[in-house]
């Protein structure tokens, strides 16, 4: 009897033990968070100031070695990428195309575009989602691309 209430015991606690072997210090949640760079990311949407605007077709990002680059919708851009300690990310240094596009789609850039390069973007991963906050809580929402990074211009 002892040795069966034994086995029940390290049954039982052997995987909470485990589980939190793999909790990140601080974090809040077990498992390894999702990686935000070497993803290829679409965007899904930009919310500021309370309004929602859905992305076209074609917006994306990717941000690996320090570099940024993807389309705001029409525009190729290439940015800086720098992490802070506290998880951070800044883009800066942005460079885009000038290509001309339907007035729709150049609103949703410029506002995609100050968003991305105004300050420090607060990062949130979860499943196959980003999500990118600013200081004042307007956000930029992803979803992992399984596209090429080629395509990102």
């Amino acid at each position: 009897m002892d040795k069966q209430r034994l086995i029940l015991v390290v049954l039982t606690v052997l995987p909470l033990a485990a589980a939190c072997g793999t909790d990140k210090a601080g974090s809040g949640s077990v498992g390894a968070e999702k990686p935000v760079t070497g993803v290829h990311w679409t965007v899904d949407s930009v919310t500021v100031a309370g309004k929602t605007h859905k992305a076209p077709e074609g917006a994306n990002v990717e941000m690996k070695d320090g570099k940024a680059a993807g389309n705001y919708g029409c525009n190729h851009f290439n940015a800086k990428v720098t992490t802070a300690e506290d998880g951070t990310l800044r883009l800066s240094h942005a460079t885009t195309t000038r290509m001309a596009c339907e007035k729709p789609v150049m609103t949703f850039e410029r506002t995609l575009a100050d968003t991305l390069v105004g300050g420090a973007l607060k990062t949130a991963v979860t499943d196959d989602h980003l999500t990118l906050t600013t200081a004042s809580g307007d956000t930029v929402r992803l979803t992992e691309s399984p596209e090429a990074a080629e395509s990102t211009g």
